[in-house]
Protein backbone atom coordinates (compact mmCIF):
# COMPACT_ATOMS: atom_id res chain seq x y z
CA UNK A 1 0.00 0.00 0.00
CA UNK A 2 1.32 3.42 -0.96
CA UNK A 3 1.37 6.28 1.55
CA UNK A 4 0.25 9.88 1.11
CA UNK A 5 0.69 12.87 3.39
CA UNK A 6 -1.92 15.61 2.97
CA UNK A 7 -1.27 18.85 4.83
CA UNK A 8 -4.22 20.94 5.91
CA UNK A 9 -6.36 17.81 5.63
CA UNK A 10 -8.87 18.44 8.40
CA UNK A 11 -11.19 20.52 6.21
CA UNK A 12 -11.89 21.89 2.74
CA UNK A 13 -9.82 20.80 -0.23
CA UNK A 14 -7.27 18.99 1.93
CA UNK A 15 -10.00 16.89 3.52
CA UNK A 16 -11.41 15.95 0.13
CA UNK A 17 -7.93 15.02 -1.11
CA UNK A 18 -7.31 12.77 1.90
CA UNK A 19 -10.61 10.93 1.47
CA UNK A 20 -10.18 10.59 -2.30
CA UNK A 21 -6.63 9.23 -2.02
CA UNK A 22 -7.74 6.78 0.68
CA UNK A 23 -10.42 5.52 -1.71
CA UNK A 24 -7.61 4.83 -4.18
CA UNK A 25 -5.90 2.58 -1.63
CA UNK A 26 -3.41 5.03 -0.17
CA UNK A 27 -2.66 4.98 3.52
CA UNK A 28 -3.18 8.65 4.38
CA UNK A 29 -1.51 10.86 6.95
CA UNK A 30 -4.07 13.53 7.81
CA UNK A 31 -2.14 16.62 8.87
CA UNK A 32 -3.76 19.41 10.83
CA UNK A 33 -2.57 22.46 12.74
CA UNK A 34 -5.30 23.13 15.29
CA UNK A 35 -8.44 21.24 14.25
CA UNK A 36 -7.87 17.96 16.07
CA UNK A 37 -11.53 16.96 16.23
CA UNK A 38 -12.06 17.56 12.52
CA UNK A 39 -8.89 15.63 11.64
CA UNK A 40 -10.05 12.72 13.79
CA UNK A 41 -13.36 12.74 11.94
CA UNK A 42 -11.53 12.48 8.61
CA UNK A 43 -9.58 9.50 9.94
CA UNK A 44 -12.79 7.83 11.13
CA UNK A 45 -14.43 8.37 7.75
CA UNK A 46 -11.47 6.80 5.96
CA UNK A 47 -11.29 3.86 8.35
CA UNK A 48 -15.03 3.24 8.21
CA UNK A 49 -14.65 2.80 4.45
CA UNK A 50 -11.93 0.21 4.97
CA UNK A 51 -8.92 2.48 4.55
CA UNK A 52 -5.92 3.33 6.69
CA UNK A 53 -5.28 6.79 8.10
CA UNK A 54 -3.43 8.58 10.86
CA UNK A 55 -3.89 12.16 12.11
CA UNK A 56 -0.67 14.05 12.86
CA UNK A 57 -0.53 17.59 14.23
CA UNK A 58 2.05 19.92 12.71
CA UNK A 59 2.17 23.63 11.93
CA UNK A 60 3.72 23.68 8.46
CA UNK A 61 5.28 27.08 9.19
CA UNK A 62 7.68 25.24 11.52
CA UNK A 63 10.40 23.19 9.84
CA UNK A 64 10.82 21.15 13.02
CA UNK A 65 7.11 20.33 13.08
CA UNK A 66 7.14 19.31 9.42
CA UNK A 67 10.08 16.98 10.08
CA UNK A 68 8.06 15.39 12.90
CA UNK A 69 5.12 14.99 10.52
CA UNK A 70 7.29 13.03 8.10
CA UNK A 71 8.78 11.03 10.98
CA UNK A 72 5.27 10.02 11.99
CA UNK A 73 4.38 8.98 8.46
CA UNK A 74 7.50 6.85 8.08
CA UNK A 75 7.05 5.23 11.47
CA UNK A 76 3.42 4.34 10.81
CA UNK A 77 3.56 3.33 7.16
CA UNK A 78 7.23 2.64 6.35
CA UNK A 79 7.72 5.23 3.63
CA UNK A 80 6.16 8.13 1.74
CA UNK A 81 5.01 8.06 -1.88
CA UNK A 82 2.81 11.12 -2.34
CA UNK A 83 2.71 14.50 -0.63
CA UNK A 84 -0.09 17.03 -1.13
CA UNK A 85 0.82 20.45 0.22
CA UNK A 86 -2.66 21.82 0.84
CA UNK A 87 -2.33 23.83 4.06
CA UNK A 88 -2.93 27.52 3.52
CA UNK A 89 -4.72 30.68 4.60
CA UNK A 90 -6.34 33.45 2.58
CA UNK A 91 -6.48 37.11 3.46
CA UNK A 92 -7.69 39.95 1.29
CA UNK A 93 -7.33 43.69 1.43
CA UNK A 94 -5.48 46.55 -0.26
CA UNK A 95 -1.70 46.29 -0.19
CA UNK A 96 -1.53 49.63 1.61
CA UNK A 97 -3.53 48.20 4.52
CA UNK A 98 -1.62 44.94 5.05
CA UNK A 99 -0.05 44.94 8.51
CA UNK A 100 3.23 43.31 9.42
CA UNK A 101 1.59 40.64 11.58
CA UNK A 102 -0.82 39.69 8.80
CA UNK A 103 2.04 39.62 6.30
CA UNK A 104 4.12 37.35 8.51
CA UNK A 105 1.20 34.97 9.16
CA UNK A 106 0.29 34.51 5.50
CA UNK A 107 3.89 34.23 4.33
CA UNK A 108 4.63 31.84 7.19
CA UNK A 109 1.90 29.37 6.29
CA UNK A 110 1.53 29.73 2.52
CA UNK A 111 5.15 30.27 1.51
CA UNK A 112 7.42 29.09 4.31
CA UNK A 113 5.03 26.23 5.00
CA UNK A 114 5.04 25.13 1.37
CA UNK A 115 8.82 25.37 1.23
CA UNK A 116 9.18 23.33 4.43
CA UNK A 117 6.95 20.60 3.01
CA UNK A 118 8.69 20.59 -0.36
CA UNK A 119 12.12 20.44 1.26
CA UNK A 120 11.20 17.53 3.51
CA UNK A 121 9.53 15.74 0.59
CA UNK A 122 12.68 16.13 -1.52
CA UNK A 123 14.67 14.49 1.26
CA UNK A 124 12.30 11.64 2.03
CA UNK A 125 9.82 10.74 -0.69
CA UNK A 126 10.48 7.44 -2.43
CA UNK A 127 11.61 7.27 -6.04
CA UNK A 128 8.76 7.66 -8.55
CA UNK A 129 6.82 9.63 -5.96
CA UNK A 130 4.50 12.58 -6.41
CA UNK A 131 4.57 16.08 -4.91
CA UNK A 132 1.54 18.31 -5.47
CA UNK A 133 1.19 21.90 -4.33
CA UNK A 134 -1.86 24.16 -4.23
CA UNK A 135 -1.79 27.45 -6.12
CA UNK A 136 -4.83 29.57 -7.03
CA UNK A 137 -6.65 30.96 -10.03
CA UNK A 138 -6.47 34.35 -8.29
CA UNK A 139 -3.05 34.63 -9.95
CA UNK A 140 -4.72 34.73 -13.37
CA UNK A 141 -7.37 37.25 -12.31
CA UNK A 142 -5.14 39.85 -10.59
CA UNK A 143 -8.10 41.13 -8.59
CA UNK A 144 -7.56 44.06 -6.22
CA UNK A 145 -7.14 42.93 -2.63
CA UNK A 146 -5.22 39.74 -3.41
CA UNK A 147 -1.70 41.16 -3.49
CA UNK A 148 -0.37 39.32 -0.46
CA UNK A 149 -2.16 36.06 -1.19
CA UNK A 150 -1.06 36.12 -4.83
CA UNK A 151 2.53 36.76 -3.80
CA UNK A 152 2.54 33.47 -1.91
CA UNK A 153 0.85 31.51 -4.68
CA UNK A 154 3.18 32.90 -7.34
CA UNK A 155 6.04 31.65 -5.20
CA UNK A 156 4.42 28.22 -4.97
CA UNK A 157 4.28 27.94 -8.75
CA UNK A 158 7.94 28.95 -9.03
CA UNK A 159 9.01 26.38 -6.44
CA UNK A 160 7.02 23.68 -8.28
CA UNK A 161 8.84 24.33 -11.55
CA UNK A 162 12.28 24.24 -9.95
CA UNK A 163 11.55 21.18 -7.81
CA UNK A 164 10.27 19.31 -10.87
CA UNK A 165 13.69 19.68 -12.48
CA UNK A 166 15.60 18.89 -9.32
CA UNK A 167 13.70 15.69 -8.53
CA UNK A 168 12.87 14.41 -12.00
CA UNK A 169 15.96 12.23 -12.14
CA UNK A 170 14.41 10.03 -9.47
CA UNK A 171 11.16 9.66 -11.39
CA UNK A 172 9.40 12.08 -9.03
CA UNK A 173 6.89 14.49 -10.53
CA UNK A 174 6.08 17.88 -9.03
CA UNK A 175 2.97 19.79 -10.05
CA UNK A 176 0.45 22.28 -8.71
CA UNK A 177 -3.31 22.58 -8.89
CA UNK A 178 -4.76 26.11 -9.07
CA UNK A 179 -8.42 26.01 -8.02
CA UNK A 180 -10.91 28.71 -8.80
CA UNK A 181 -13.54 29.67 -6.20
CA UNK A 182 -14.41 26.54 -4.21
CA UNK A 183 -17.08 25.99 -1.57
CA UNK A 184 -14.78 25.94 1.44
CA UNK A 185 -14.45 28.02 4.57
CA UNK A 186 -11.19 29.43 3.21
CA UNK A 187 -13.07 30.97 0.29
CA UNK A 188 -16.43 31.76 1.89
CA UNK A 189 -15.24 33.37 5.13
CA UNK A 190 -15.66 37.14 5.08
CA UNK A 191 -17.58 37.27 1.80
CA UNK A 192 -21.12 38.50 1.42
CA UNK A 193 -23.76 36.37 -0.29
CA UNK A 194 -23.69 38.83 -3.19
CA UNK A 195 -19.92 38.38 -3.56
CA UNK A 196 -20.28 34.60 -3.52
CA UNK A 197 -23.01 34.65 -6.16
CA UNK A 198 -21.03 37.02 -8.33
CA UNK A 199 -18.00 34.75 -8.26
CA UNK A 200 -20.12 31.66 -8.90
CA UNK A 201 -21.50 33.42 -11.95
CA UNK A 202 -18.02 33.88 -13.42
CA UNK A 203 -17.80 30.19 -14.33
CA UNK A 204 -19.55 29.02 -17.51
CA UNK A 205 -21.32 26.38 -15.42
CA UNK A 206 -22.59 29.11 -13.04
CA UNK A 207 -21.52 27.46 -9.83
CA UNK A 208 -18.66 27.37 -7.39
CA UNK A 209 -16.22 24.52 -7.48
CA UNK A 210 -16.55 21.75 -4.93
CA UNK A 211 -13.70 20.23 -2.93
CA UNK A 212 -14.20 16.93 -4.77
CA UNK A 213 -13.63 18.70 -8.10
CA UNK A 214 -10.12 19.59 -6.97
CA UNK A 215 -9.44 16.31 -5.20
CA UNK A 216 -10.09 14.45 -8.45
CA UNK A 217 -7.39 16.45 -10.22
CA UNK A 218 -4.98 15.89 -7.33
CA UNK A 219 -5.71 12.15 -7.41
CA UNK A 220 -4.90 12.04 -11.12
CA UNK A 221 -1.58 13.82 -10.57
CA UNK A 222 -0.81 11.31 -7.81
CA UNK A 223 -1.49 8.36 -10.11
CA UNK A 224 0.85 6.37 -12.38
CA UNK A 225 -1.10 7.74 -15.37
CA UNK A 226 0.32 11.21 -14.65
CA UNK A 227 3.96 10.12 -14.87
CA UNK A 228 4.57 12.39 -17.89
CA UNK A 229 2.95 15.44 -16.30
CA UNK A 230 5.69 17.35 -14.53
CA UNK A 231 6.40 20.96 -13.60
CA UNK A 232 2.88 22.00 -14.55
CA UNK A 233 0.09 24.09 -13.01
CA UNK A 234 -3.36 22.64 -13.64
CA UNK A 235 -5.95 25.42 -13.47
CA UNK A 236 -9.03 23.62 -12.20
CA UNK A 237 -11.42 26.55 -12.21
CA UNK A 238 -14.41 25.62 -14.35
CA UNK A 239 -13.32 27.95 -17.14
CA UNK A 240 -13.07 31.19 -15.15
CA UNK A 241 -9.57 31.89 -16.42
Amino acid sequence: MRTAIVTGASRGIGRACAITLAAQRFAVVVNYAGSADEAAQVVREIESAGGKALAVQADVASATAVARLFDGAEAAFDGIDVVVSSAGVMTTGPIAEVGDDEFDRVIGINLRGTFNVFRETARRVRDNGRLIGLSSTTLALNAPGYGLYNATKGAVESIVRVAAKELGGRGITVNAVAPGPVETGLFLDGKSEADVQRMAGMAPQKRLGRPDDIAGVVAFLASPQAAWVNGQVVRANGGIA
